[in-house]
């Protein structure tokens, strides 16, 4: 390790390069940790579908009448979307471990096969 040469400038870039990085532990949190991944994007969308909801509740409450029907359509959308994050959470999850569990069959043979070898 030694310094860099004098007129030589760095090739990283700050910003592109921790975005990469950002990416990546994204991309594998959501690989291997598909449960807990989707459920926080469910918890998100469940709260934005609730603050949208809360004042359209109330107002059909005070006068019942909806006078805002894209704030209750989008609010309703929300709640779709954080079922269905939930569940491919879920369904991911589930695959993810099947494939564990796959790992460590195969892994458990090839040991047996070795040791049966010896």
């Amino acid at each position: 390790y030694r310094d860099r040469p004098r007129g030589s400038e760095s090739k990283l870039n700050t910003f592109s390069d921790g975005f990469r990085v950002l990416k990546t532990i994204f991309r594998l949190y959501k690989d291997y940790r598909p449960f807990s991944f989707f459920g926080i994007c469910s918890l998100i969308l469940l709260v934005i579908a609730v603050v949208l909801f809360i004042p359209v509740f109330i107002t059909y409450k005070d006068t019942g009448l909806v006078p805002r029907f894209p704030t209750l359509i989008i609010s309703s959308m929300f709640g779709v979307l954080a079922m269905l994050s939930f569940s491919c959470g879920l369904i991911l999850d589930t695959i993810v471990n099947k494939y564990r569990q796959l790992f460590e069959l195969h892994r458990n043979m090839i040991d047996f096969l070795k040791d049966k070898r010896d």
